[in-house]
């Protein structure tokens, strides 16, 4: 019993830190039609600079730098990378691809920078653990939880009571017409692309923290695995990426601690189990969790 609820405490905070990555997939998706495969080289970027600069600002100042430089470079990489082409549903395509080039362009720079060292980035709950009742947990994962409840409710905060929100899912239902009743498009899109860089940047600090070992060339590779989940949750659904993070937190978790009685399946099972949960579940729901079919007119 001790070691399930060790597995499912795990899983739960992995699960909310992939909701930060998955959260910048939806509200990209949502604001501009694109699936950005640079969003982890985005992640290595904010964990990169927190790492270089912690020491001359401290972790908390790194961290604030970090987050407004990997917002900005989403930003403009949106701004005047893809926006060029338009915002229609052809250019969308293109656009996706695109994001492609960027990524090798921002994660060649990066290893190379790198290299193979791992960096620390100065976090404050360094390797330290906590006792909750029969169970042991890193206070790196508590503060995962944490961090990411309350950062997770402003974002759907925002998307709830402010005018950029409203203007999200207005264009995310028809952009044509909440572009003809004022909204404005340009704006409320490089607004969604900074603010899935500032998750990012804020996800790298927990992805890289204890029990990880530090910082490395591969940890952006990580989102791919946040990716899943907001597939399965529905890419244009908000609550759906967070219920989907949580189910891939929780598979990956209870998928490592039983290893030894999943052996049938290979030593390597868990890092394959977020995609095979997500093939499973598109197979009963095609569009996702919370997913809505699409009309088409023909």
């Amino acid at each position: 019993m001790t070691t399930f609820l060790d597995n499912v405490l795990n899983g739960l905070a992995l699960g909310s830190v992939y909701a930060l990555v998955a959260l910048g997939f939806v509200i990209i998706f949502k604001a501009s039609g694109v699936i950005n495969f640079a969003h982890g080289s985005l992640l290595l970027l904010g964990g990169y600079l927190t790492a270089v600069l912690h020491e001359d600002l401290g972790f908390a100042g790194a961290l604030a730098v970090a987050v407004l430089a990997t917002a900005a470079v989403a930003g403009l990489m949106d701004r005047f990378l893809l926006q060029v082409g338009g915002q229609d549903a052809h250019s969308a395509h293109v656009q996706t691809i695109v994001t492609i080039g960027v990524d090798i362009v921002i994660l060649t720079d990066l290893s190379r920078r790198i290299g193979g060292d791992l960096l620390t980035l100065g976090d404050p709950w360094g390797d330290s653990v906590s006792g909750l009742g029969p169970i042991t947990v890193a206070d790196s994962r508590l503060a995962a939880i944490v961090v990411s409840t309350v950062v997770i409710a402003g974002v759907f905060a925002l998307f709830r009571y402010t005018n950029w929100g409203l203007a999200l899912r207005a264009s995310a239902e028809d952009m044509e017409a909440a572009a003809l009743m004022g909204v404005r498009l340009v704006r409320m899109r490089t607004l969604a692309w900074c603010l899935a860089g500032a998750l990012a940047a804020l996800a790298a600090v927990f992805l890289a923290a204890f029990p990880a070992p530090g910082l490395e060339r591969t940890t952006g590779q990580i989102a791919l695995k946040a990716f899943p989940a907001a597939i399965l949750g529905g890419m244009a659904s908000p609550p759906g990426a967070l219920a989907g993070s949580l189910l891939i937190g929780l598979t990956e978790a209870l998928v490592a601690g039983y290893q030894s009685e999943l052996h049938v399946l290979g030593e390597g099972f868990g890092d394959v189990a977020p995609y095979a949960v997500m093939v499973l579940v598109l197979l009963v729901r095609p569009n996702g969790l919370f997913g809505a079919k699409g009309a088409a007119r023909v």
